[in-house]
């Protein structure tokens, strides 16, 4: 019989690549961790590591049993939120979300569950993708609500449920009296602008470079910013262009003096999912509010 709690271990080491690192996350000493891998490795009666110069990796074996469990780790999860929550939706349910989504839907959610589910209390964090995926992959969150551009496509992490939300489309936000706010924009047209972008390393910095090379130029980012408010007003004072999705047209409004604009060059949309671990009655009852 497999040690649930070593799998956990080998789950971490999967993630984190060294026993230290997993030490430091399960609070653990690397000795102690090497001594429960080890231990692990007898119980499965196959090689689950090996060395690689002076650092040690999973074998092809260890791999598998990783992907095993994710399915064994979630399972039990299940079965004790299960236990505790019976059939009847019951919190607390720790939700991570980004700004906009929160606004336009995590908050209306909260407000139905409240008449809904008088049993269930909807916590809410606002986190960027990358930080939800992470709080929902350490167990610190129940649901992630992240989004992915089209030109940036990302699987879902080994052992997440993903669900889609909705799709919007990448306008382009310029001053009113540009001259190509007329109507649809080619990119090709704006290879002299100045841009702002979202903060350097994240995914709206790298949806703009990635766009702008597909219409043949890099774009000169003078600003950064990623409150999507800041950005609406920056382009009203002739900072630069931006592109921006749709829902901050709802969410955030449009000052006046800035127009939204789609763009003609290239296809670029927003999707946004509502990703899982574990299903239960208080996540189910939650995306069924949020439309997933």
């Amino acid at each position: 019989m497999l040690d649930p709690t070593r799998l956990r271990l080998l789950r971490e080491f999967a993630e984190h690549g060294t026993m230290t690192a997993v030490g430091e996350v399960c609070g653990m000493t690397s000795s102690a961790v090497s001594q429960q891998l080890a231990t692990l490795e007898r119980e499965a009666k196959v090689p689950l590591f090996e060395r690689a110069g002076r650092r040690v990796r999973l074998t092809a074996e260890g791999r598998r049993l990783v992907r095993h469990a994710h399915i064994v780790l979630n399972a039990l999860d299940a079965a004790e939120e299960d236990l505790r929550s019976a059939s009847t939706p019951r919190g607390p349910l720790r939700v991570a979300c980004f700004a906009t989504a929160a606004v336009h839907r995590v908050l209306p959610a909260i407000a139905a569950a409240r008449t809904r589910h008088p049993a269930l209390h909807v916590i809410l964090y606002e986190l960027e993708p990358r930080e939800a995926v992470e709080a929902l992959r350490d167990g610190t969150c129940d649901l992630a609500i992240t989004f992915t551009y089209n030109l940036i496509p990302e699987d879902p992490p080994l052992g997440v449920t993903r669900r889609l939300l909705g799709v919007e489309p990448i306008l382009i936000a310029l001053p009113a009296g540009h001259p190509a706010a007329t109507g649809e924009v080619d990119l090709r047209f704006l290879r002299e602008e100045q841009w702002i972008a979202g903060s350097q390393g994240t995914t709206d910095h790298e949806m703009l470079d990635r766009a702008c090379a597909l219409a043949g130029f890099h774009p000169n980012v003078i600003h950064t910013a990623d409150d999507y408010a800041l950005v609406v007003r920056m382009v009203r004072e002739g900072l630069g262009a931006s592109l921006v999705p749709e829902l901050v047209a709802t969410v955030v409004g449009v000052p006046d003096g800035v127009v939204l604009r789609p763009i003609s060059t290239i296809e670029i949309t927003r999707t946004t999912h509502a990703m899982v671990r574990t299903a239960t009655p208080a996540v189910n009852a939650v995306l069924e509010l949020l439309g997933g």
